[in-house]
């Protein structure tokens, strides 16, 4: 029996051979311990929007399941838990940006040398960063259960947020949570061009002062190549990821965001 109840839900899972381009699990349930857990393994959740979701995930991957090369993760409730309503996932190969490799672009890096006024801070809004990513999203991943469990991560100072600042006004932010060498990047949000660009390099910065190696960016999209992702293989991902832990807490004090423009 693991130490703490639920996180050893993930015992047994080959994560290193699981698919490449579909869910490794589903179920187990969302506690933070569990989602702690989860991210050590190289898995990051993903809850189904709706029953439909759910519906959809079961007609899909229930024969995949029942051969064995998905696993059903007991919950904490087995009689009530629709265990295709939480999907884990680890793709292979993982986008991933270098600390110091995130891109401003050369137009907006200018932009802030010659005095644009902005300035962030790391931790200092977690909710209001993660209501902000989760706001006019569809479909609904971020869901309260999972935005619960963040919150008290954020507490035990495993999940971290970047906010980026015009005067008093929250524009832009990234969130996401730190296991070992690497921190996860869960979502961001903008609400002025290149703002949410501004709170990953920022956070980037601030995981590089603590040594951190790594910003896992989980889902390859033209976006996060646009921010500097270049694709890892899995195994390789996971043996980052099992090397030594960034040495402490991030910065958290106010910073001008000209200074990550070199």
């Amino acid at each position: 029996m693991s130490a703490v109840a639920g996180t050893d839900v993930f015992d047994g899972l080959d994560v290193a051979r699981a698919p490449a381009d579909g869910p490794v699990a589903f179920g187990g349930g969302l506690g933070p311990d569990v989602l702690l857990a989860a991210y050590r393994c190289g898995l990051f959740p993903m809850p189904a929007a709706d029953d439909y979701a759910s519906a959809f995930n079961e007609a899909r991957f229930e024969e995949a399941a029942a051969a064995g090369e998905v696993a059903l993760l007991p919950g904490p409730d087995q009689a009530d838990d629709d265990p295709y309503a939480l999907a884990w996932w680890s793709p292979d190969p993982r986008p991933v940006i270098e600390p110091a490799g995130v891109r401003l672009g050369s137009r907006f890096a200018r932009r802030l040398r010659n005095g644009l006024p902005w300035w962030t801070s790391a931790d200092q809004a977690f909710d209001r960063v993660v209501a902000a990513c989760a706001e006019g999203r569809e479909p609904r991943w971020l869901s309260g259960e999972l935005r619960a469990a963040l919150a008290i991560l954020h507490q035990r100072g495993a999940a971290h947020s970047a906010e980026v600042w015009d005067g008093e006004e929250l524009i832009g932010g990234v969130f996401g949570v730190g296991v070992g060498p690497v921190l996860s990047l869960d979502s961001m949000f903008h609400r002025r061009p290149d703002a949410a660009r501004v709170a990953v390099a920022d956070l980037a910065a601030r995981f590089t002062a603590a040594d951190g190696r790594l910003l896992d960016a989980q889902w390859d999209t033209p976006h996060v190549r646009t921010l500097g992702a270049t694709l890892l293989p899995r195994a390789r991902y996971l043996a980052v990821l099992a090397g030594p832990a960034a040495t402490g807490p991030i910065p958290v004090e106010p910073l001008p965001a000209a200074r990550l423009a070199g």
